[in-house]
C-alpha cells in the first residue's frame, strides 16, 4: 500500500468529508489528518455571498490572530530617513526607499508585508502593478500606510493579517500552523471569522457565509458548519 493511500485511509477514519463540523471540532480534525514532515500551514477558504465587482460589497479588513501566524513575517518599510531608526528598532527586516523601489522594479519580492509613510506614497504608488496582484500594496485601511511605522511593524510581526475578497467572492487566508494546539487554531480561526462576520456589507443579500473550509497545506478540506460561526 502506498503512503498516500495509507494516509487517505487514516484520514477517512478520522472525519467524514460529506459532513460539516463546528469550528472547534474542525481545528482538532485538521491536526489529526495532516501527515506532512514539515510544519504545514492551516488555512481557511471562505466563500461569501457578495458581488466584489460592486464597490459597496468589497469585503476587506484586518484581524490580529491571538496566537500569531507561526510564520516569520518579512517586513519591508519604505520611508524617509527620519523614520528608518524607528522601523529598524521595531524589527523591520528591510528599511529604505529608492534602492528598494528599484529592487522591486527589477523583480525582487522576498517580502511578506510592505509598510510605508504617507509622504512617499507618490513614489510607492508606481509599484502598484507589481505589488497589487500579490496583495502587497500598502493601504491606509489595513494600517500599512502610516506615520507610526514602529507600531505597524510590531503589529504585523505580532500576528496582524489583512485579507480581502477576490473576484470570485472568496477570502483565502492562513491562520496558523499544524504544530499549534487545537485550541489555538480554533481561537485564531474564530478571530478571523468573527471579524469577517462584522464586515458584512449592508447591500449583501441572502446567505453571507456560503461555505467555509479549513485545511492544512497537504490535507483534505474540512467543511465548517456555518451556523457555528458567531454572526
Amino acid at each position: 500500500m502506498s503512503k498516500t493511500t495509507k494516509n487517505r485511509k487514516l484520514t477517512e477514519k478520522k472525519f467524514d468529508a460529506s459532513k460539516s463540523y463546528p469550528v472547534q471540532e474542525a481545528s482538532r480534525i485538521v491536526k489529526a489528518i495532516t501527515f506532512t514532515k514539515f510544519d504545514a500551514s492551516v488555512d481557511l477558504n471562505i466563500r461569501l455571498g457578495v458581488d466584489p465587482r460592486k464597490a459597496n460589497q468589497m469585503v476587506r479588513g484586518v484581524a490580529t490572530l491571538p496566537h500569531g501566524t507561526g510564520k516569520k513575517v518579512r517586513v519591508l518599510v519604505l520611508c524617509t530617513p527620519d523614520k528608518e531608526a524607528e522601523a529598524k528598532e521595531a524589527g523591520a527586516d528591510f528599511v529604505g526607499l529608492d534602492e528598494f523601489i528599484q529592487k522591486i522594479e527589477q523583480g525582487w519580492l522576498n517580502i511578506d508585508v510592505v509598510i510605508t509613510v504617507p509622504s512617499v506614497m507618490g513614489k510607492v504608488g508606481k509599484l502598484g502593478k507589481i505589488l497589487g496582484p500579490r496583495n502587497l500594496m500598502p493601504n491606509p485601511k489595513t494600517g500599512t500606510v502610516t506615520t507610526e511605522v514602529g507600531k505597524a511593524v510590531k503589529e504585523v510581526k505580532g500576528g496582524k493579517i489583512d485579507f480581502k475578497v477576490d473576484k470570485a467572492g472568496i477570502i483565502a487566508t492562513s491562520i496558523g500552523k499544524v504544530s499549534f494546539d487545537a485550541q489555538k487554531i480554533f481561537e485564531n480561526a474564530n478571530e478571523v471569522l468573527s471579524t469577517i462576520a462584522k464586515l458584512k456589507p449592508a447591500s449583501a443579500k441572502g446567505t453571507y457565509f456560503k461555505s467555509v473550509t479549513m485545511s492544512s497545506t497537504m490535507s483534505a478540506g474540512i467543511k465548517i458548519d456555518t451556523k457555528s460561526i458567531l454572526q
